[in-house]
């Protein structure tokens, strides 16, 4: 496997070499996939070590390299930087990178293990790799990732078609709110998603193994020692230990407000800015994004109609229904109660954005002019007020 992910990453450095060479010398001719196919042929008729290796999984590095420049090069700052590479794919190096695979339907199967008779995976070159299963296949797969964690664990993921489980109708709506303090705030407070601070917990024990795997890093051009890559397992093993429980903990979430609701609308809220201010460590640690995916996957799995809304003056529109007038200046982050100045309506600064947030979702009064704001975006499964999933 790792003699393949050596292969792979080969092609992938030489690619981004040639890449930086066409920005280089010819900006503007094309360098598309079918352009990298070519180069790939050259490259394995050229060297006979890359021939002995699977085609499929090389195929698809191109193809990966492809999507990711092309992604890249749809920014503007990316296309204005050049001399910077920034956002452009960069070489993976091997002490560094992970490895990683894809390998479509003619380039791995699954068949019984020899031994303990259950289903293996087999991949190219008469690579038999036992898998111990999570779970049963809900039906064929149609393509397969194997990569390695930083803990040396390797893992297979399949793309499968995944039935839908529909729940029973319950006739009602919640409205959700991110934030900081707490990762979600719904309308109703029992399914609010508390800040648990996984990472505020382990960040004394994950400071101490750092610091003594800052002691023991070793000099450019020596190789690590036993007692560095004892320091690096630990650090890795506690960075996995937070993100379960994040995940964990956000699918326990979205699952009891998927269960208990027919329709969800949530706040499309990108919290990368957060990034760049002074609660950065914090949100981070609650993983808003994590968890709105996690809600979304529920929603479409179990048929929940999962509507977005535009994060837009929902903390400064008043959310009762006889009101629904929008403050005239926006609301400092430390005043924590909403006070409507038209009606008086006075409510959690979060609870009544949840609230705004559900009734531009289509299940509560409009406001005061008797409109909703339009929705800003969709995601795949996820429909708008009163359209029909299907």
């Amino acid at each position: 496997m790792l003699g393949e992910w050596d292969r792979c990453r080969f092609v992938w450095n030489q690619l981004v070499a040639e890449s930086r060479d066409k920005h280089r010398t010819s900006p503007g001719e094309p360098f598309g996939y079918k352009a990298q196919d070519r180069l790939l042929t050259e490259w394995r008729a050229e060297h006979a070590w890359l021939t002995a290796g699977s085609s499929v999984a090389q195929q698809q590095t191109v193809r990966d390299f492809a999507a990711a420049r092309s992604k890249a090069l749809k920014d503007r700052k990316a296309r204005l930087s050049v001399a910077r590479w920034r956002g452009l794919p960069r070489f993976k190096k091997r002490d560094r990178a992970l490895p990683s695979m894809n390998y479509t339907l003619r380039g791995f199967s699954l068949k019984p293990h020899f031994v303990t008779g259950k289903l293996a995976l087999r991949l190219p070159g008469g690579v038999l790799v036992p898998v111990v299963w999570s779970r049963d296949l809900p039906s064929d797969p149609r393509s397969a990732r194997v990569s390695r964690d930083a803990l040396g664990h390797w893992w297979v993921s399949f793309v499968v078609e995944r039935p839908v489980e529909p729940l029973p109708k319950t006739s009602r709506g919640v409205g959700i709110d991110w934030g900081v303090k707490a990762v979600a705030i719904a309308t109703d407070p029992a399914f609010d998603l508390p800040h648990s601070q996984h990472g505020a917990r382990a960040a004394r024990a994950l400071a101490r193994y750092q610091r003594a795997q800052a002691r023991r890093k070793p000099k450019p051009g020596q190789p690590a020692s036993h007692g560095y890559r004892r320091a690096s397992r630990r650090v890795a093993r506690l960075h996995s230990k937070i993100a379960c429980q994040r995940r964990d903990e956000a699918r326990k979430w979205a699952l009891s407000v998927v269960r208990a609701h027919d329709l969800i609308g949530v706040e499309d809220f990108k919290p990368k800015f957060l990034a760049k201010s002074r609660m950065a460590r914090k949100a981070a640690d609650g993983r808003i994004a994590a968890a709105k995916a996690a809600l979304a996957d529920a929603a479409i799995k179990h048929d929940r109609e999962l509507v977005l809304i535009s994060p837009a003056y929902t903390t400064m529109t008043c959310s009762n229904p006889e009101c629904g007038a929008r403050a005239k200046h926006r609301l400092p982050l430390s005043q924590r109660t909403f006070v409507c100045e038209s009606c008086g309506h006075t409510k959690d600064r979060d609870r009544n954005a949840a609230s705004t947030v559900l009734a531009r979702a289509g299940l509560g009064p409009a406001g005061v002019e008797d409109t909703r704001p339009a929705i800003a975006a969709t995601r795949s499964g996820l429909s708008e007020p009163g359209i029909p999933r299907r």
